[in-house]
């Protein structure tokens, strides 16, 4: 029998300082049973950094031709491919050609020699790639509970969460733009 996935319902308090963007989000995630917690509030920070009323988590991991999170517009153009992880080139470049904008944004201990080995390729393509520091996704991921309210303010290239059972910063560098 196959593992399902467990459920996780967040209610953000979102503060854009970068984009003077003040929202509630109410956001239902599935962990997939072979993902990780880190990946998943990875997950949770690339969405809040991107918010917008048409930003939509997809099936993920189950779908291996969908993105992690996506933005169509009203007419069903795909506006936004955001991809979580060490995605191959071949496979931002084939997005690339599906989406108006890709993103990526990596953040396991590993990044650096995925971004080293892959950086000439990625530099022909049309996708912006960013680093989320490690250790402080790991320490975002002691925070999560299956039911969370949780208040992220995003300034500069960093993001500080407050919650119930904490507090923590997690911020990025840019890679390519």
């Amino acid at each position: 029998m196959a593992l399902k996935p467990t459920i996780y319902k967040l209610k953000i308090s979102l503060s854009d300082l970068n984009r003077e963007l003040y929202d509630t989000l109410n956001l239902t995630i599935a962990l997939h049973p072979s993902e990780t917690m880190e990946r998943m509030m990875a997950r949770v920070l690339a969405f809040c950094i991107n918010s917008d009323e048409q930003l939509a988590f997809t099936k993920g991991l189950s779908e291996a031709d969908e993105p992690d999170i996506w933005a169509h517009s009203l007419d069903g153009e795909l506006q936004l491919w955001i991809d979580l992880g060490e995605p191959l080139p071949e496979r931002i470049k084939k997005a690339s050609h599906h989406a108006r904008a890709v993103k990526v944004y990596s953040f396991n201990s590993k990044s650096d020699v995925w971004w080293s080995q892959g950086q000439a390729q990625f530099s022909k393509l049309a996708a912006a790639v960013y680093r989320f520091d490690s250790e402080q996704i790991k320490q975002l991921a002691t925070l999560a509970e299956r039911t969370m309210e949780l208040s992220v303010t995003i300034s500069e290239q960093s993001a500080f969460f407050a919650t119930e059972l904490g507090e923590c910063e997690v911020s990025w560098v840019t890679l390519q733009e």
